[in-house]
């Protein structure tokens, strides 16, 4: 455990913005595998839930959590399975 106070104070944010950015990737996650259970189901509203996962994919890429380029190559791909 620190002992300097700007440690604590370090310490306590780190585990802070690590819960936050875990939600966010989960969420994200979440998003991107109800697209793709629809799609293999043949479900009607792919259309909606290909939006919401594209919508998650760049906000997940917008606040770091994964690279530009990832985001980039996540929404291509599910777009080619969408136009299939």
């Amino acid at each position: 455990m620190p002992i300097i106070e700007s440690s604590i104070q370090r310490a306590r944010l780190n585990t802070i913005q690590r819960e936050r950015n875990i939600s966010q990737l989960s969420a994200y996650r979440t998003e991107v595998k109800k697209f793709r259970k629809a799609v293999e189901a043949g479900s009607d509203n792919l259309q909606e839930l290909f939006v919401n996962a594209t919508s998650a994919i760049d906000r997940a890429a917008s606040k770091g959590l994964i690279a530009k380029n990832k985001a980039s190559r996540d929404k291509s791909r599910l777009a080619a399975l969408l136009n299939k």
